[in-house]
Protein backbone atom coordinates (compact mmCIF):
# COMPACT_ATOMS: atom_id res chain seq x y z
CA UNK A 1 0.00 0.00 0.00
CA UNK A 2 1.57 3.28 -1.12
CA UNK A 3 0.22 6.67 -0.17
CA UNK A 4 1.29 10.11 -1.29
CA UNK A 5 1.36 12.72 1.43
CA UNK A 6 1.68 16.44 0.80
CA UNK A 7 2.05 19.26 3.27
CA UNK A 8 1.37 22.90 2.53
CA UNK A 9 3.96 24.09 0.06
CA UNK A 10 6.10 20.94 0.33
CA UNK A 11 6.70 18.37 -2.42
CA UNK A 12 4.72 15.12 -2.16
CA UNK A 13 6.26 12.30 -0.16
CA UNK A 14 5.48 8.70 -1.02
CA UNK A 15 5.32 6.30 1.89
CA UNK A 16 4.24 2.77 2.46
CA UNK A 17 2.23 1.58 5.42
CA UNK A 18 5.42 0.30 7.07
CA UNK A 19 7.83 3.15 6.51
CA UNK A 20 7.82 6.62 7.95
CA UNK A 21 8.49 9.87 6.17
CA UNK A 22 10.70 12.67 7.41
CA UNK A 23 9.27 14.59 10.36
CA UNK A 24 6.01 16.18 9.38
CA UNK A 25 5.06 19.77 9.52
CA UNK A 26 2.92 19.22 12.63
CA UNK A 27 5.83 17.83 14.68
CA UNK A 28 8.12 20.64 13.58
CA UNK A 29 5.52 23.27 14.45
CA UNK A 30 4.85 21.55 17.78
CA UNK A 31 8.54 21.61 18.62
CA UNK A 32 8.86 25.32 17.80
CA UNK A 33 5.76 26.11 19.88
CA UNK A 34 7.09 24.06 22.81
CA UNK A 35 10.48 25.78 22.53
CA UNK A 36 8.86 29.23 22.45
CA UNK A 37 6.69 28.44 25.49
CA UNK A 38 9.67 27.10 27.42
CA UNK A 39 11.71 30.14 26.41
CA UNK A 40 9.09 32.56 27.72
CA UNK A 41 8.41 30.67 30.96
CA UNK A 42 12.03 30.01 31.89
CA UNK A 43 13.28 33.44 30.82
CA UNK A 44 10.49 35.22 32.71
CA UNK A 45 11.03 33.08 35.82
CA UNK A 46 14.76 33.71 35.65
CA UNK A 47 14.39 37.46 35.28
CA UNK A 48 11.90 37.60 38.16
CA UNK A 49 14.28 35.66 40.43
CA UNK A 50 17.22 37.81 39.38
CA UNK A 51 15.64 41.27 39.44
CA UNK A 52 12.97 41.19 42.16
CA UNK A 53 14.05 42.16 45.68
CA UNK A 54 14.07 39.10 47.94
CA UNK A 55 11.31 40.36 50.30
CA UNK A 56 8.96 40.90 47.34
CA UNK A 57 9.97 37.57 45.84
CA UNK A 58 9.31 35.83 49.16
CA UNK A 59 5.75 37.18 49.08
CA UNK A 60 5.26 35.44 45.71
CA UNK A 61 7.36 32.34 46.43
CA UNK A 62 7.63 31.59 50.15
CA UNK A 63 10.71 29.38 49.68
CA UNK A 64 12.68 32.36 48.35
CA UNK A 65 12.62 33.99 51.77
CA UNK A 66 13.85 30.84 53.49
CA UNK A 67 17.05 30.37 51.50
CA UNK A 68 20.02 32.62 50.84
CA UNK A 69 19.77 35.33 48.22
CA UNK A 70 22.72 33.69 46.46
CA UNK A 71 20.77 30.44 46.06
CA UNK A 72 17.69 32.27 44.76
CA UNK A 73 19.75 34.31 42.27
CA UNK A 74 21.61 31.16 41.16
CA UNK A 75 18.29 29.44 40.40
CA UNK A 76 17.32 32.57 38.45
CA UNK A 77 20.49 32.29 36.36
CA UNK A 78 19.82 28.59 35.72
CA UNK A 79 16.25 29.41 34.61
CA UNK A 80 17.47 32.20 32.34
CA UNK A 81 20.19 30.02 30.78
CA UNK A 82 17.69 27.23 30.18
CA UNK A 83 15.21 29.58 28.54
CA UNK A 84 17.79 31.11 26.23
CA UNK A 85 19.41 27.75 25.47
CA UNK A 86 16.15 26.04 24.56
CA UNK A 87 15.46 28.49 21.73
CA UNK A 88 18.42 30.61 20.61
CA UNK A 89 20.79 27.90 19.26
CA UNK A 90 17.99 26.28 17.26
CA UNK A 91 16.67 29.59 16.00
CA UNK A 92 20.08 30.85 14.85
CA UNK A 93 21.30 27.37 13.83
CA UNK A 94 24.58 28.19 15.60
CA UNK A 95 25.49 25.12 17.64
CA UNK A 96 21.88 23.83 17.56
CA UNK A 97 22.96 20.77 19.57
CA UNK A 98 22.98 23.11 22.57
CA UNK A 99 19.17 23.16 22.36
CA UNK A 100 19.16 19.42 23.11
CA UNK A 101 21.48 19.97 26.08
CA UNK A 102 19.33 22.85 27.32
CA UNK A 103 16.23 20.64 27.07
CA UNK A 104 18.05 17.99 29.10
CA UNK A 105 19.01 20.61 31.68
CA UNK A 106 15.47 21.99 31.85
CA UNK A 107 14.12 18.46 32.31
CA UNK A 108 16.54 17.82 35.16
CA UNK A 109 15.69 21.18 36.70
CA UNK A 110 11.99 20.30 36.70
CA UNK A 111 12.60 16.89 38.29
CA UNK A 112 14.60 18.62 41.03
CA UNK A 113 11.90 21.29 41.42
CA UNK A 114 9.26 18.56 41.81
CA UNK A 115 11.30 16.84 44.52
CA UNK A 116 11.99 20.19 46.21
CA UNK A 117 8.35 21.31 46.27
CA UNK A 118 6.94 17.94 47.28
CA UNK A 119 9.49 17.64 50.12
CA UNK A 120 8.33 21.03 51.39
CA UNK A 121 4.64 20.05 51.23
CA UNK A 122 4.00 22.36 48.27
CA UNK A 123 2.33 19.80 46.02
CA UNK A 124 -0.28 22.32 44.75
CA UNK A 125 2.47 24.19 42.85
CA UNK A 126 3.80 21.10 41.07
CA UNK A 127 1.39 20.88 38.08
CA UNK A 128 3.35 23.64 36.35
CA UNK A 129 6.56 21.67 36.94
CA UNK A 130 4.95 18.58 35.40
CA UNK A 131 3.87 20.54 32.30
CA UNK A 132 7.33 22.11 31.94
CA UNK A 133 8.92 18.68 32.37
CA UNK A 134 6.71 17.21 29.64
CA UNK A 135 7.48 20.08 27.25
CA UNK A 136 11.21 19.84 27.99
CA UNK A 137 11.21 16.09 27.37
CA UNK A 138 9.28 16.62 24.13
CA UNK A 139 11.90 19.12 22.91
CA UNK A 140 14.70 16.82 24.07
CA UNK A 141 13.25 13.88 22.12
CA UNK A 142 12.20 15.94 19.11
CA UNK A 143 15.39 17.90 18.60
CA UNK A 144 17.60 14.90 19.34
CA UNK A 145 15.79 12.16 17.42
CA UNK A 146 12.79 13.23 15.39
CA UNK A 147 13.58 16.65 13.91
CA UNK A 148 17.14 17.76 14.65
CA UNK A 149 18.26 21.11 13.32
CA UNK A 150 21.29 21.17 11.05
CA UNK A 151 24.00 23.64 11.98
CA UNK A 152 24.44 26.72 9.82
CA UNK A 153 27.27 26.44 7.30
CA UNK A 154 29.49 29.52 7.48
Amino acid sequence: MVATVTFFGEPPVSTTAFETASPGRAIRIGLWVAQALLFFVFTAAGLVKLLTPIPELAAMMPWAGQYSATFVRFIGLVDLAGGIGILLPALTRVLPRLTVLAALGCSLLQVLALVFHISRGEAPVTPLNVVLLALSLFVLWGRDRKAPIAPRQF
